[in-house]
């Protein structure tokens, strides 16, 4: 997984942190959790908030 493919992080930190409301979570831990995720591999730097609030935002999604 890459930082771009956003709908696939999303589902993959939904089944890991069902009971995490992903409203809650600061970027700095979703930043690390997408980083320790099983199967991510990109660069931690080429990320940025606009990235982060793609992956919050599928999360969100994800868990309606």
């Amino acid at each position: 997984m890459k930082w771009t493919d956003s709908q696939r992080i999303a589902e993959e930190l939904f089944d890991k942190f069902p009971q995490i409301d992903p409203l809650t979570v600061r970027f700095t831990d979703l930043h690390r959790w997408v980083c320790e995720l099983d199967g991510f591999d990109d660069q931690p730097d080429h990320s940025g908030e606009k990235i982060l609030e793609s992956i919050q935002m599928a999360w969100i999604a994800e868990a309606e």
